[in-house]
């Protein structure tokens, strides 16, 4: 699918880069990654309306899904596999899918995000409903998997957004809520893994982050209902309440450990 002026695809402003210095290379590359955070800002307006048309829906029980291939696939993933810990979640509340199967998160999958018809099928194995919301996730706003996958949803009754790196595009025209975040040229001339990458891991950042704390996932700006995998959250959970309720550090575990969450004790303090 060809679009003129990509500007995903478009030269980057520097050249001769195998001549540069290593300082040199860190520099401008950082130089272009400051840029990432403007165009996340320009874009806002777009995330507010995407978030606050989830929101209800999600308090309904319906679900998120993300879509996306390559990096876009993958930065899904890592977003919806990071919240079931971090909020206490369903596994089942937010899902990531990647063309190529979880395959796909460690290898490239040939001509994987090429199939259209392949991303409804995989989100069809979810047995979708119109509380549900589909977002696709495309730098370029071209993947063929991902397009088929938002548009076939949107037939459906499904809430459809997308992320996408250029303006104008096949996936903005098929969803209802489009986001844009234009980065402009990457430091390596067609690498959306870097710029639109980073653009992608914030608004994701944002958007599943806001809609936990908006489903009751956070009390003040603590994750009191976290899960305790591991010693690091059990001490940052004992810390959450000793502070909380001005207690020994060991009697803080001890309750803990015993409720099995932060708000199981505060809550039934």
């Amino acid at each position: 699918m060809k679009i003129e002026n990509k500007i995903t695809e478009q030269p980057s402003r520097y050249d001769h880069l195998e001549q540069m210095s290593v300082a040199e290379l860190l520099l401008h590359i950082n130089d272009e990654d400051m840029l990432v955070a403007e165009a996340v800002r320009k874009a806002m307006p777009q995330i507010q309306a995407l978030v606050e048309a989830i929101e209800p829906r999600m308090k309904r029980g319906g679900r998120l899904f993300y879509v996306g291939a390559g990096t876009s696939g993958r930065l899904g993933v890592l977003d919806a596999s990071e919240l079931p810990p971090t909020f206490g979640v369903p596994e089942d509340w937010v899902i990531g899918l990647i063309a190529g199967g979880d395959k796909a998160l460690r290898h490239a999958v040939e001509n994987a995000e090429d199939i259209a018809e392949q991303g409804w099928k995989d989100l069809a194995s979810f047995q979708p409903t119109a509380d549900d919301t589909v977002i696709g996730i495309a730098a370029s706003g071209t993947t063929p998997y991902v397009i088929g996958a938002v548009r076939e949803a949107r037939q459906h009754g499904l809430l459809t957004g997308c992320i996408t790196s250029n303006p104008e595009t096949p996936i903005a025209s098929a969803v209802a809520f489009p986001i844009e975040t234009i980065v402009g040229p990457e430091f390596v001339t067609g690498s959306s893994r870097m710029k639109s990458g980073t653009a992608q891991k914030m608004v994701l950042n944002m958007i599943s982050t806001t809609l936990m704390i908006r489903m009751g996932r956070v009390e003040g700006n603590r994750m009191v209902k976290m899960q305790l995998t591991n010693a690091k959250l059990v001490d940052r959970g004992t810390r959450m309440i000793q502070e909380s309720l001005g207690i020994s550090y060991e009697e803080a575990e001890r309750r803990l450990l015993e409720a099995g969450s932060v708000d199981g004790v505060l809550n039934n303090k």
